[in-house]
């Protein structure tokens, strides 16, 4: 499967783990593109960021809506198999939720979830989702668009950022966002990770102000990961876009530091 993987090399001597971001729903590579790639590799990281099969410049638009949790599973493989050495995996939102199932099957120098899809599940976002916009709600099953949950700027700004985020930002970011995969979008609701599978080590960030997960499930899942989350109070679910981008990144980085990659 041609996949598009947009890469910013390192900045004078690179460090020998490069690191591999996952985006999350009706997205695409481009949105790590937009600050956290040249952040990183400014800072010597080779940065890689995919675009899963029907996403971006990826091929398979045509077949997206019937795209499964575990073909992305394989698309990151694909990815991660071309590097020269393992990466670090981040995943954001449904992207946190691929790194968790692909790292029940493969190893890596650690794996960092953003405001990512909870180990129990995503029902109490989509109730919440489904309380909210009922209509949204409703056609986006009976059409099986989930892109209708988002399908204004509106929806999206309160989706995923917070009241304090540009308008020319949120309408730009808006302009970029595509449809998603029915089948990806029911796997979040039936398809739970297993963290006993999961012999990396991992980092957990939450947003305090996210719309769509609760920091009680945040902590939930580092819970299980055997470590505590990390959470920024002022931010919302968008964590890689959102005002505060900087701060996530550098903490990310102080901990990649702290391990030695």
């Amino acid at each position: 499967m041609p996949l598009e993987v947009i890469t910013h090399e390192a900045t004078g001597n690179a460090k020998p783990t490069p690191v591999l971001f996952v985006h999350g729903s009706w997205s695409g590579a481009w949105c790590w593109a937009e600050r956290f790639l040249p952040y990183f590799a400014a800072q010597g990281y080779n940065a890689h960021a995919l675009s899963l099969r029907g996403h971006g410049a990826s091929a398979g638009r045509e077949r997206l809506r019937w795209a499964r949790l575990r073909d992305y599973v394989a698309d990151v493989a694909q990815v991660a198999g071309r590097l020269p050495a393992a990466p670090v995996l981040v995943g954001h939102s449904m992207g946190g939720l691929i790194v968790q199932k692909y790292l029940e099957s493969h190893p890596a120098p650690l794996g960092v979830l953003l405001a990512s899809v909870p180990v129990g599940g995503v029902l109490r976002a989509t109730l919440g989702l489904a309380r909210r916009h009922p209509l949204a709600f409703l056609r986006a099953n009976l059409t099986l668009s989930p892109y209708d949950l988002i399908g204004t700027p509106a929806l999206y700004r309160e989706a995923l950022f917070s009241p304090a985020m540009p308008a020319e930002l949120v309408n730009r970011y808006f302009a970029r966002m595509q449809q998603e995969s029915y089948l990806a979008f029911l796997a979040m609701l039936f398809s739970r990770p297993k963290p006993e599978q999961v012999h990396s080590p991992m980092l957990v960030y939450g947003a305090g102000n996210d719309r769509l997960f609760h920091i009680s499930e945040i902590e939930a899942t580092a819970k299980a990961y055997h470590t505590e989350a990390v959470i920024f109070p002022d931010m919302a679910h968008g964590m890689n876009l959102e005002m505060g981008w900087q701060a996530v990144a550098d903490r990310l980085l102080a901990d990649l530091a702290n391990r030695g990659l």
